[in-house]
């Protein structure tokens, strides 16, 4: 179950000079080359056509899946055709613009794959920066408060350093509850140049009011101690994938109060 985690990212970067990086992209043939990137192609640009296919991947690879499981496609505009009538118009267009990038074949090939892994599927289409050689360890993080009743926010003020840069990838947090109800969310993290970065990540222990419990357990935040490890990781942070690494994880603690 996810709780109702919420990440503000607040990033610092240092040394935003010209210097240049070395990152290896892999084609969906299996082929590699060489791509150097400065510090400015880790701002808006990149970032936005890589939210935009990562956004397009967690909403539709799963759709697209069973498409071709049940249909036989063979153009781009089918499969988008077939998936915007899913959707939406938007969805459909955002599908056609990627899969003419590699032509059908490819696409599918793609999409077949990836294993519903957006980053992987958004690597592979050279939509968000890969870097092989990226790193992350966190300096500092600490919890405030380190104590408080139901309902509390409590937040992560969380620094990391890195010296080579760091690819596409996501904040994992994973929190051990006292009744044992499995509490996770992710949030995403952009390529980001060498230097030091500070992220707050918040996490409401407020009863989901949404939650249905005919669909599954449902946490109640109980007063105890709560467990968390925190995780920075270069694409999905359980992934088996190229380019999927755990930069860092590092554990803490709050305490929930009763009334």
């Amino acid at each position: 179950m996810k709780a109702s985690l919420a990440l503000c990212l607040l990033t610092s970067l240092l040394g935003l000079g010209m210097a240049h990086y070395s990152v290896r992209f892999d084609d969906p043939d299996g082929a590699s080359r060489s791509k150097r990137i400065s510090n400015h192609e880790y701002g808006i640009g990149s970032n936005t056509s890589c939210a935009n296919c990562l956004k397009f991947a967690t909403q539709s690879i799963k759709t697209l899946v069973n498409l071709l499981r049940d249909d036989v496609i063979n153009e781009c505009g089918d499969l988008c055709g077939a998936l915007a009538n899913k959707t939406n118009n938007e969805i459909g267009e955002i599908c056609t613009s990627l899969c003419d990038l590699v032509g059908i074949n490819g696409f599918m090939k793609i999409i077949q794959i990836v294993d519903l892994d957006p980053f992987y599927y958004c690597d592979l289409l050279d939509q968000c920066p890969v870097n092989d050689y990226g790193d992350a360890a966190i300096t500092s993080i600490t919890v405030v408060p380190k104590s408080g009743p139901q309902g509390t926010l409590f937040q992560f003020p969380l620094q990391y350093f890195s010296l080579n840069g760091t690819g596409v990838g996501e904040f994992a947090v994973y929190v051990e509850t006292v009744d044992g109800v499995p509490v996770q969310d992710t949030q995403l993290n952009f390529a980001h140049p060498p230097g030091t970065h500070v992220v707050f990540l918040n996490v409401e222990t407020k009863p989901d009011p949404n939650c249905d419990p005919s669909q599954g357990p449902c946490e109640k935040w109980l007063p105890g101690l709560y467990n968390a490890t925190v995780a920075i990781c270069e694409g999905e942070c359980e992934s088996n994938h190229p380019h999927s690494y755990i930069y860092d994880a590092i554990e803490l603690s709050f305490e929930i109060t009763g009334k």
